[in-house]
């Protein structure tokens, strides 16, 4: 390795969208080379962009016609190897991504035929718990990773991959904690069961498991942003930025819950609500349920500013978790 090393900056973006009750993606294959999805992502021009930001919202725009509402920093990602082993540049001795999280209210229309809007399940569908633990835990994964635990090199070794796994996945009466999934797909990596680690790695896969690979590293980065959303809602109202200006208690409800992956208890769920002050009525009705009609609600923005109230609270319907 030559003593100056060459660094190439790429700013990435997790863009989020709910798509009736689904959190979904922002993903483009600009290429032939791209043999998988990729999150949107380019070169740091620091002589055109003042901020890593103002880089990312004009990256994505031209991208893929988006305009972004919400963006935030995530984490620096520069593993060594972390692009594809078959797109090699020489000049280059080490690639490092920003990654970013950008929210928006809806799923606007892509000027680019390449960018698709995907739910993060396909990705990572063990991460869905709001109908009960995902059949393939205890099916596909729980065993392959016992097979990992198995393979440690003595009893110490051994009794530690058994905690991580059981602690992760929710297993032998641990509780399962939607805010573990870049622990989840990291053990996952790790024991040889995401197809990256092959890429990567050159980790032999032992067992295929469902969820679609994303092109470098960038089923990480999704998961470093789905880890910092399901965090952050209970703390800043973020949630808001993926709903339409006015929308009723359900919709709010049904919302959360898909990005955390768990059901919520109603009741408790909107005594909390109402204690935050973060919502107020509109004094409109929504009569588009079949049902009896909805009241609407707002975003108290004021609320929030004045008081600094935190953001939703997520009491969960427990029964379904244990």
């Amino acid at each position: 390795m030559p003593d100056s090393a060459v660094i190439a900056i790429e700013l990435s973006a997790v863009v989020i969208a709910m798509e009736s009750a689904t959190p979904t993606v922002l993903l483009t294959c600009p290429d032939d080379r791209c043999r998988a999805p990729m999150l949107p992502a380019g070169d740091f021009n620091p002589r055109h962009h003042r901020t890593f930001e103002l880089g990312l919202r004009d990256r994505v725009a031209r991208q893929t016609g988006l305009a972004l509402d919400y963006v935030e920093q995530l984490y620096t990602f520069g593993d060594q190897g972390r692009l594809e082993p078959d797109m090699p540049d020489q000049e280059i001795t080490r690639h490092i991504s920003i990654g970013h999280l950008g929210l928006v209210s809806h799923q606007q229309t892509l000027l680019d035929e390449h960018a698709v809007w995907g739910s993060w399940y396909d990705h990572f569908p063990w991460e869905d718990y709001r109908h009960g633990r995902p059949a393939m835990i205890d099916m596909t994964i729980a065993p392959a990773l016992s097979r990992w635990v198995d393979a440690g090199v003595d009893q110490a070794h051994r009794e530690a991959r058994r905690q991580r796994v059981q602690l992760a996945f929710g297993l032998a009466g641990a509780r399962w904690v939607d805010t573990r999934v870049l622990e989840r797909f990291e053990l996952l990596y790790e024991a040889g069961l995401a197809p990256e680690a092959q890429r990567h790695d050159n980790t032999e896969i032992v067992t295929t498991l469902p969820g679609q690979p994303l092109m470098s590293d960038h089923r990480r980065i999704l998961a470093t942003a789905m880890d910092r959303l399901r965090g952050k809602l209970r703390y800043r109202p973020v949630i808001f930025d993926l709903l339409p200006e006015h929308f009723t208690l359900s919709q709010l409800q049904l919302t959360i819950e898909a990005i955390i992956g768990c059901r919520l208890h109603k009741q408790n769920f909107r005594r909390a609500l109402d204690r935050t002050g973060l919502v107020v009525p509109t004094g409109a009705v929504d009569t588009t349920t079949g049902g009896r009609p909805a009241e609407r609600f707002r975003f108290c923005r004021e609320q929030w500013r004045q008081q600094m109230a935190p953001g939703v609270q997520t009491p969960l319907a427990h029964s379904e978790y244990q």
